[in-house]
């Protein structure tokens, strides 16, 4: 799908940057893993329904204040649209970031890394499947060489632990998260036809709005606290890096390459996670560190072999 042209920013160095998915892709990705890492600084800070309303509160009311003469402009496209709207913003942002908290509490960092690693193939199976969107043997093959990389980190390249998994609440949830952001991935091929800063806009309410209903649930519990001021920190990176620029760079990537080939690049996240932990938690590189970037980076490459 064409972006719009009001999409195509008007500034050079912006307009660099959203003309090149790749970069996109690895800014996101890198987002994303440095997500991972400040979530576990998160523990104790911030309770996760409260850091997911919250979240989507600030960027809901920065979109709004960025683009809502976009909006407003744009309704007449987007009004028919709410339901999917809705849909979008309720499986790709709330659902599958509170499943993801809610997951770590019960399984391994393990089980979560190698039940992530299934999310591109289930990006190329689900384009394949609502799309019928073809995929060449070198992007199965690909995709198949960057999800080992992947494992070998999940595993920290031992692979004796694997036969020591066992399915859990956690694993069921974690599972359920991927599924639901391989969706959301998939179905942004079908977005309305409006500016990507537009289409965000529209979607962060819809988020904001199912996590109020979850931090509701929260607090009915007595699992809700207030935040220190550490948590605070926290969320003010998630809000403005994986909740808002990070979304915005996917989009547009997609935009440009597909959900397909996109997706791949998820492969890259838990790398980056291991990067920041060594810079932030000092965490030490071992040797299957490289090895995985090796092979994550191999099969990126195979799968965008001769691709225009």
């Amino acid at each position: 799908m064409s972006a719009p042209p009001e999409s195509q920013p008007s500034s050079g160095l912006a307009a660099g940057l959203f003309a090149n998915p790749y970069l996109l892709l690895v800014l996101t990705t890198a987002m994303w893993g440095g997500h991972s890492v400040v979530s576990r600084l998160a523990v104790g800070e911030i309770s996760p329904a409260s850091l997911t309303c919250l979240r989507w509160l600030i960027v809901a009311s920065i979109m709004f204040s960025v683009s809502g003469r976009g909006l407003r402009e744009h309704w007449p496209v987007l009004k028919p649209r709410l339901g999917y709207l809705v849909l979008m913003g309720t499986m790709g942002y709330t659902a599958y970031n509170t499943l993801l908290y809610w997951s770590a509490h019960t399984t391994t960092a393990i089980n979560i890394g190698i039940i992530n690693a299934a999310m591109p193939a289930m990006i190329f199976i689900g384009a394949l499947m609502v799309f019928g969107q073809p995929v060449r043997l070198l992007q199965w093959i690909g995709m198949l060489v960057s999800m080992i990389g992947v494992v070998v980190t999940a595993a920290k390249g031992d692979f004796a632990t694997l036969l020591s998994l066992t399915i859990n609440r956690g694993d069921i949830l974690i599972l359920i998260a991927t599924v639901l952001y391989a969706g959301y991935s998939v179905l942004l091929r079908n977005r309305p036809l409006v500016p990507s800063l537009v289409f965000f806009a529209a979607l962060a309410p819809a988020a904001a709005i199912s996590s109020i209903i979850l931090l509701g649930a929260e607090i009915v519990a007595g699992e809700f606290f207030l935040p220190s001021w550490k948590g605070w920190l926290v969320l003010l990176y998630v809000a403005i890096f994986p909740s808002l620029l990070s979304q915005i760079f996917f989009i547009r990537a997609v935009e440009l390459i597909g959900a397909g080939r996109a997706g791949l690049f998820t492969n890259l996240m838990p790398l980056f996670s291991t990067a920041f932990a060594m810079l932030i938690l000092g965490e030490e590189l071992a040797l299957y560190h490289v090895v995985a970037l090796v092979l994550v980076l191999g099969g990126i490459l195979l799968a965008e072999w001769k691709r225009p």
